[in-house]
């Protein structure tokens, strides 16, 4: 399980994926099809985000299929924007 935040035009989302890798081209293609065709992504602790999301988190990943699945935890970009520092944030994943 993966979790990252996903920079797009209208600002942060945070999304749990059971994708392997952010950059992986059928990830790619899945947030395309959602109408996401350029963004700037960054994987974060799955162990951080279920500390700062607990019931939401739980009641989202049980929800999260086995293989080539993708959830919205949060989309309130004020929210997504101020909960992880940018500190953080390891490389980017750029796409478009």
């Amino acid at each position: 399980m993966k979790a990252g935040v996903i920079f797009t035009g209208t600002g942060p989302i945070l999304i749990l994926t059971s994708y392997g890798s952010l950059s992986e081209p059928k990830f790619v293609e899945k947030l395309q099809a959602k109408g996401i065709m350029k963004f700037i992504a960054y994987e974060l602790d799955v162990d951080e985000v279920r500390r700062k999301y607990g019931k939401k988190f739980d009641y989202i990943m049980g929800d999260v299929l086995q293989e080539d699945d993708l959830r919205v935890l949060d989309y309130n970009g004020h929210n997504v924007f101020y909960n992880f520092s940018f500190g953080n944030l390891g490389q980017p994943v750029i796409v478009g």
